[in-house]
């Protein structure tokens, strides 16, 4: 069994080699290739396939043996009493990480194989897929910040490439450049933290790191205020990475990429790995409470202005990245308030729950672009869908099931961890529980409202020509035209179709972790002490720091009843503004529609959440007059003083110059005259 930790190192190499291979065979044949399409993305379905088999048997062994963390290190830089080590870590976080990572990619492969199979960059989209995530893979068995840093920056760059794949389109290339300068001030954040706490503790490897600090902490060698410093350094890098307020601004426009890269950026790659370093260095974090603080107000600020801003989205992906931005707040949250375990377990329902829902969102999209165009603004507007359960039943029932999970509806995953959440939140201070509260409700409410405006209804991609014959999607109402005439006027017979088999087969692979796999952390009695599966496997992960779980089964059930009741409560207003139109639910809207200053005030407090959600919270509109206007307006200044007052003094000196010199050369020419002229001159001058 040793012998297999040891080539751990396989599991990111397999995807790395696969990258290699296509890129070699891009570069070198760039015609010919193109004639093995499928070949290629065997050949990555088939590397990767290999590391994730590998990352469970690392899994498994784990949970049946009990095994002690493995690290395996090589020196790389020897200077005089300087060394840095290069190597990797293998311990129950990683474990979990690893199966995290891999199955989700494999999903995500294999589905793009039929998804982006006439794209003419099929192999080149493979290519940066499959780095991408043996980038991620390398992150997550870094045994040092050195080594994270170097996937840190190679996930980034994977992403870049990736979010804008379609460059030649405007939007796409605005939207990667915007991901990689923002993701650029939280790196720079993250190196200051990195050097800063070399700087204390003179090491970059995480268990030394934290053992060190513990040390010096207890003897008061270390000056506190330069300490939170760093971790605040430190902790810009996952704000940037895991969309944290205030740099959260690139994820909406990642939206831009294929659809398979949002669901792997969104699931189980860019944006967990902000998660992961958070709690990669949890126990160091730990030692410092205004950092821990500032990182559970950070989650909270984040989840509550994702679910808002998610409120009334038209576009179904930016819909549901708005969704996943609030839900790595829940994750934040959880780690800053001290709940490991909570926030790691969200991280893992979350991610399969996402995923299936991006896939379905691609699988819509797939079918809308024949009907209404392929540009976003057509084929992943909500206005030109609705009705699309009837159509394609499969994407419909996977999407539900994905729907119900990220509210939190028992048993399906997330319910199990958001509560966990919501419940530790509310007892570690009550504003903060109330907080992930009211996003809870805010999120069924914004994930129904998707559902139903998405498969519930009738169908209206016909009208994508005459939008003036649908309303706007408003916050307090459902879409609504005359039936009578739209039947008059449907001259289209072309109707979406379900996927093919290959789109529909991860679909429901996915659906199987996405109902079972909260099941883990539900607690059991083993030897009389409430254990439960992931506390078990993530144990070794934070050594002997605080984690304690005593609730009981029943007692979790019994806290969990305000949170479920939340939940249906955003599901029955969503359902009453956006399902179906029954018989019995016009005659309330028509009771509830008064023309009183209720009324007035209801209407225009439905103003305000549309346009907040609309214009993305004036965030971004902020971001650009006060930063980027601002900087060129600055730039401008500079420029006028460098070209006019700078230069002009220069240049004047030298035309200054140059005028005198030619001026002294007829004057002190030598010829008697010009001095008799000067000397009668200047007595003239005088005497006058």
């Amino acid at each position: 069994m040793e012998l297999i930790f040891q080539n751990a190192w396989l599991v990111p190499l397999f995807p790395f080699l696969a990258s290699i291979l296509l890129g070699l065979g891009l570069f070198f044949f760039p015609n010919s290739i193109k004639k093995f399409r499928r070949i290629c993305s065997f050949i990555s379905i088939l590397f990767l396939s290999l590391a994730m088999l590998l990352s469970f048997h690392f899994f498994f062994f784990w949970q049946i043996t009990g095994s002690p963390i493995h690290r395996y290190l090589w020196s790389w830089v020897l200077y005089k009493n300087f060394v840095l080590e290069i190597g990797y870590l293998l311990d129950p976080l990683t474990s979990i990480m690893l199966v995290l990572v891999t199955t989700v990619a494999v999903m995500v492969m294999i589905y793009s194989d039929s998804y982006m199979f006439y794209d003419e960059g099929y192999i080149k989209f493979f290519c940066y897929l499959s780095l991408f995530t043996a980038s991620m893979l390398g992150l997550v068995l870094s045994p040092n910040l050195i080594q994270v840093y170097i996937f840190w920056e190679l996930v980034g760059m994977c992403s870049y490439l990736l979010i804008g794949f379609w460059f030649t389109r405007p939007s796409a290339a605005n939207a990667c450049q915007k991901a990689f300068v923002t993701n650029r001030i939280g790196d720079f954040g993250l190196l200051l933290g990195i050097l800063g706490f070399y700087w204390i503790t003179g090491s970059f490897d995480f268990q030394q790191l934290s053992k060190r600090f513990f040390e010096l902490l207890s003897y008061n060698q270390i000056n506190l205020v330069f300490a939170t410093l760093c971790a605040l350094f430190l902790f810009l890098g996952p704000v940037a990475k895991s969309a944290q307020f205030p740099l959260h601004i690139w994820l909406p426009d990642a939206m831009e990429g294929p659809t398979p890269i949002s669901a792997l950026i969104h699931a189980a790659t860019m944006v967990a790995a902000g998660i992961f370093l958070i709690a990669r260095m949890f126990p160091l974090f730990q030692m410092l409470p205004f950092v821990m603080s500032i990182i559970s107000w950070t989650g909270a600020i984040t989840a509550l202005l994702g679910a808002t801003i998610a409120l009334a989205q038209k576009d179904l992906k930016k819909g549901l990245a708005y969704s996943t931005m609030s839900q790595l707040g829940y994750m934040m949250l959880a780690l800053g308030i001290g709940s490991y375990k909570a926030g790691l377990f969200h991280l893992i329902t979350h991610a399969y729950s996402k995923a299936l829902l991006f896939l379905g969102s691609g699988s819509v999209i797939h079918s809308m672009e024949p009907i209404v165009g392929y540009h976003p603004n057509k084929s992943q507007n909500m206005i030109f869908m609705g009705g699309l359960r009837q159509y394609m039943p499969i994407t419909a029932i996977t999407f539900l099931f994905g729907t119900l999970s990220l509210c939190g509806i028992p048993p399906f995953a997330c319910f199990w961890s958001k509560d966990e959440i919501l419940v530790n939140s509310w007892l570690h201070f009550p504003i903060l529980g109330s907080i992930a509260f009211f996003t809870a409700g805010l999120t069924a409410f914004y994930m129904f409202r998707i559902y139903f405006l998405t498969f519930e209804g009738d169908f209206r991609g016909h009208f994508f020509d005459d939008v003036k014959k649908l309303s706007s999607i408003s916050i307090w109402g459902s879409l609504e035209f005359n039936k009578e005439q739209s039947k008059l006027d449907k001259k289209l017979t072309l109707y979406p179709k379900e996927a093919n088999n290959i789109m529909l087969f991860p679909l429901i692979i996915l659906t199987i972790p996405t109902v079972f796999i909260g099941f883990i952390g539900i607690l059991f009695d083993e030897n009389k002490m409430n254990v439960d599966s992931l506390s078990y496997w993530l144990t070794l992960s934070i050594n002997s720091f605080n984690y304690s779980n005593s609730e009981k089964f029943l007692e979790f059930l019994f806290n969990a009843i305000p949170s479920v009741s939340i939940a249906f409560f955003g599901i029955l207003i969503a359902f009453y503004l956006y399902g179906p139109n029954f018989s019995f639910l016009k005659k309330e809207k028509k009771k509830l529609q008064l023309k009183s200053e209720i009324d007035i005030v209801l209407k225009s407090f439905s103003n305000f959440i549309y346009n907040w959600s609309y214009y993305r919270a004036y965030i971004d509109g902020f971001y650009s007059s006060f930063f980027i206007k601002g900087l060129r307006f600055l730039i401008k200044i500079v420029s006028f003083i460098d070209r006019w007052i700078i230069d002009g003094i220069i240049n004047g000196i030298g035309i200054f110059s140059f005028f005198g010199g030619e001026s002294l050369k007829y004057i002190e020419g030598g010829r008697i005259f010009f001095f008799i002229f000067f000397q009668f001159f200047y007595v003239f001058v005088f005497f006058l």
